[in-house]
């Protein structure tokens, strides 16, 4: 027998933590978690353009396949009540570190070096790869939000969480300037 999605504990308005505990889906950390999930879809757009587009994109096409492999593991950590945190530590589950912010540093550099144009305020829409890299951008913004407000009520973040995720909107922002020219 298959199981299927539709498991129905969510259906009195909670979902589960990522070892089980109970919380209101409007929880902050579920909240953080959505707008992650949200951000990981909107670079599989972005993703999907660029590779549609040609060869010289399938660099910025594997960056993106990695920033979404550490979306999901930011989202896993995220996913974990306080008190499993030294739980969550002792796993195998995938966490974000030095290495992944030392690649998006790397690539906000490359991006930097190429010399792109702007000047002032960027509008959106210039054609669909720069709006699609906007997009994800300002959803990058948004879960940069989210995962600042958290420690407000009491889910404690890793330096580096917050690091990545400024560092990625940055990125987007760098990419979509040069999808424009």
């Amino acid at each position: 027998m298959s199981r299927s999605i539709a498991t129905r504990t969510g259906d009195d308005g909670t979902t589960g933590l990522l070892y089980g505990q109970r919380v209101p889906k409007d929880h902050p950390q579920i909240e953080a978690v959505g707008v992650l999930d949200e951000l990981n879809a909107a670079i599989g757009t972005a993703r999907a353009m660029v590779t549609a587009n040609g060869a010289r994109e399938l660099v910025i096409g594997g960056l993106l396949t990695r920033v979404q492999q550490n979306l999901v593991a930011l989202m896993g950590e995220i996913a974990c009540a306080e008190v499993d945190s030294t739980r969550f530590g002792a796993s195998n589950f995938p966490r974000l570190g030095a290495d992944d912010l030392r690649i998006l540093d790397e690539a906000v550099a490359q991006l930097e070096s190429r010399g792109l144009r702007f000047d002032g305020w960027a509008t959106p829409g210039a054609n669909s790869m720069a709006a699609a890299f906007d997009v994800a951008r300002t959803t990058a913004r948004r879960a940069e939000r989210r995962l600042v407000a958290l420690p407000a009520v009491g889910r404690s973040l890793r330096p580096e969480l917050r690091q990545w995720i400024n560092r990625l909107s940055d990125c987007l922002w760098l990419l979509a300037r040069e999808c424009e020219q």
